[in-house]
């Protein structure tokens, strides 16, 4: 199969980067991926087990700060669906024109990437300065179900984008 990344002769579709470092949501990823005959691209430092599909392709990038989130960077635009709690990544993945997802179902936007990275700068001075904060609870059935919901819409939006539709 020609990667759409290297091949300009491909038709402009959708595809998924992920943030796989501590992604609790591939599996669902990968049905949704199935189900839209999406591809997806799993990203990471280290080695990752995916399923055997053809659609989904697994990126090991070398070791070292923001490796990955650069990769995804690179080759993640307007068409494409980022899912990551990684604030900054999912920064300048809007910046790109990209759909952001956590994997709470939280989409990132232009309206809300500002406040998103001003809570863990705060987070991050706070935790510098001694204070004890708590990670992300644990995901729960609703937030999984969010998650899918908003990554449905995204992809919706998208092919409607795509096809000329507003």
């Amino acid at each position: 199969m020609a990667d759409p990344m290297e091949d300009p002769q491909q038709p402009v579709s959708i595809r998924i980067f992920v943030d796989a470092d501590a992604c609790p949501v591939k599996p669902e990823i990968y049905r949704v991926a199935e189900r839209y005959a999406l591809h997806v691209y799993v990203v990471a430092n280290v080695f990752m087990a995916v399923p055997r599909n053809e659609l989904i392709e697994r990126v090991i990038v070398s070791e070292g700060p923001d490796v990955a989130d650069d990769w995804i960077v690179e080759h993640a635009g307007t068409s494409d669906i980022v899912i990551t709690a990684d604030v900054p990544l999912a920064g300048r993945c809007v910046r790109k024109g990209a759909a952001v997802i956590g994997p709470t179902g939280k989409p990132f936007t232009d309206d809300s990437i500002g406040m998103a990275l001003a809570t863990r700068d705060l987070l991050t001075d706070l935790r510098s300065a001694g204070a004890t904060t708590r990670g992300p609870p644990p995901l729960s059935r609703q937030d999984i179900s969010r998650f899918l919901s908003a990554l449905d819409l995204a992809v919706t939006r998208l092919q409607r984008k795509l096809s000329g539709q507003s």
